[in-house]
C-alpha cells in the first residue's frame, strides 16, 4: 500500500500520487496517460493531474487497484 512519508515529491497536489516503491512499469501510465507520467530522471510514474469528474476518479482508481506493487496512493492531500 502506498504511503504519504514516500510520496514522490514530482506528484501534483493532490489526493492521488505515487510513491518510491513503483517500479516503472508503465501500467498506469498505459491505462491513463492524461494522469501519470514518467520522471526520467528518478524512473518512477508521477500523477501529473488530479482527475475531477467521476469518470476519471473512477478511472485512476481503477489504475491505483491494479498497480502491481500497490505505489498509487488515494489518501493524499
Amino acid at each position: 500500500m502506498a504511503t504519504l512519508t514516500d510520496r514522490l515529491p514530482e506528484n501534483v497536489t493532490g489526493r492521488f500520487y505515487v510513491d518510491s516503491s513503483c517500479i516503472d512499469c508503465d501500467q498506469c501510465r498505459t491505462q491513463a496517460p492524461d494522469f501519470f507520467q514518467r520522471n526520467a530522471g528518478t524512473g518512477f510514474s508521477m500523477v501529473i493531474r488530479q482527475p475531477v469528474t467521476p469518470e476519471e476518479i473512477a478511472l485512476v482508481e481503477q489504475v491505483a487497484n491494479d498497480c502491481a506493487t500497490c505505489s498509487i496512493g488515494t489518501d493524499g492531500a
